[in-house]
C-alpha cells in the first residue's frame, strides 16, 4: 500500500456504508470512486466490500483490517496537523466554525462581523449544521454546542444557559387570552411543531410527549422557519428565548421559561488548538460578545440598550 488515497477511500466507504456517500465525503465523483475501488481490489486480488441491495457496501474482514489501519494513519496525520496549527501565532488564515441555524440567524453573525472588522486577515467559514461535527478530525476548528462536551480532548467554556418558552404573534397570543402562567393553560391552543418522527431534539420530544397530534397545525424541521410561522399566525412555537425575545414580532405565550428545557451554550475547540492565535482571538471577541448577552440567552429579556432586530 503506497497510496494514501486508496486507504482514505476504503475508510470513507467503511464509515459511510455506501460508495455514493464516500465519494461525496472525499469530493470525488461516483465513477472515480467506483473505478478506484475496483482497481484496488483487482490489484490486491481481494474483495474489500460486499455489495448489498440498495447501494450499501459492507466491509469484508480484509476491508475492516484496512479501514482500521487507515484510521490509525488518519489519527496520526490529524494529530500532526493540530500540533502544527496549534503553534501558529499569526492572526491570519482560515477559521472553520460550526453553529446551529438558530444561533447563526439571530445572534452570531453580528459578532462575526465585528470579528472580521478587528481581524481582516482571518477568513471565517461558517458551517450551519445541527449535527455534532468532529473537532478531532478537523471538520471544524470551533464549535458552538448546546451541551457540555464529553470528549476529554476538547477545551472550551460555557457562555450562558439557554431558556425556552412558547411564542406567538401578538394577535394570536391576545386572541388566546394573553400570556399563560403555566403549561397546563396551553390546552386547546394551536401550535407549530417539528416534522413527525423527529427525535433526539429536546423541544421536539417535549412537544410529542405533551401535545396531541391534532394540536399541531404546521410542522417544520427548522426552528427559524417555526419562528417565521409563529409570526405569520400559524400557531404558538416553542423557541429558545434568545430567538423569541430578540424578535419584535413575537411575544411570549407562556410567561416564564420552561425549566425542564433549560440548556447551555458552549464554545469549544480541540485542546491542541487552544493556543492558536486566531482561535484565541475568536474566543475573546466572539465568545465574550455572546457571553455579554447572557441575560437574553437565559430568558431575562433583551439587554438594556439593545433593540430587537426586525427580520
Amino acid at each position: 500500500m503506497d497510496d494514501w488515497n486508496e486507504l482514505r477511500l476504503v475508510l470513507a466507504i467503511q464509515r459511510a456504508g455506501s460508495l455514493t456517500a464516500a465519494a461525496k465525503a472525499l469530493t470525488i465523483d461516483h465513477s472515480t470512486a467506483f473505478r478506484r475501488l475496483n482497481a484496488l481490489e483487482a490489484r490486491l486480488d481481494l474483495r474489500l466490500f460486499e455489495r448489498l441491495p440498495g447501494g450499501l457496501y459492507q466491509a469484508t474482514a480484509a476491508g475492516e483490517r484496512m479501514a482500521v489501519a487507515a484510521e490509525r494513519m488518519e489519527d496520526e496525520a490529524l494529530a500532526l496537523d493540530r500540533d502544527i496549527t496549534g503553534r501558529d501565532h499569526r492572526l491570519s488564515g482560515r477559521l472553520r466554525v460550526t453553529s446551529s441555524e438558530t444561533l447563526a440567524y439571530s445572534r452570531l453573525t453580528q459578532h462575526l462581523a465585528a470579528f472580521r472588522q478587528a481581524h481582516p486577515g482571518i477568513v471565517v467559514e461558517l458551517a450551519i449544521d445541527n449535527r455534532v461535527l468532529s473537532l478531532s478530525r478537523r471538520e471544524a476548528d470551533i464549535a458552538f454546542r448546546p451541551v457540555r462536551p464529553r470528549e476529554g480532548d476538547l477545551w472550551g467554556r460555557k457562555l450562558a444557559g439557554m431558556a425556552w418558552t412558547f411564542y406567538g404573534s401578538p394577535a394570536i397570543v391576545a386572541t388566546n387570552g394573553g400570556p399563560a402562567i403555566a403549561a397546563a393553560d396551553l390546552a386547546g391552543r394551536t401550535f407549530v411543531g417539528w416534522q413527525e418522527g423527529t427525535a433526539g431534539i429536546r423541544a421536539a420530544d417535549w412537544l410529542a410527549q405533551h401535545l396531541p397530534t391534532d394540536a399541531i397545525a404546521y410542522r417544520s424541521n427548522s426552528l427559524v422557519n417555526q419562528a417565521v410561522a409563529a409570526k405569520a399566525g400559524l400557531g404558538l412555537a416553542l423557541l429558545p428565548c434568545y430567538l423569541g425575545d430578540g424578535d419584535p414580532d413575537l411575544v411570549r405565550a407562556l410567561a416564564e421559561p420552561m425549566p425542564e428545557l433549560t440548556g447551555e451554550l458552549w464554545i469549544v475547540t480541540h485542546g491542541d488548538l487552544k493556543n492558536t492565535a486566531r482561535i484565541r482571538a475568536f474566543f475573546d471577541l466572539v465568545g465574550n460578545g455572546l457571553a455579554a448577552e447572557k441575560r437574553l440567552f437565559e430568558g431575562h429579556g433583551v439587554p438594556d440598550g439593545q433593540v430587537p432586530v426586525r427580520s
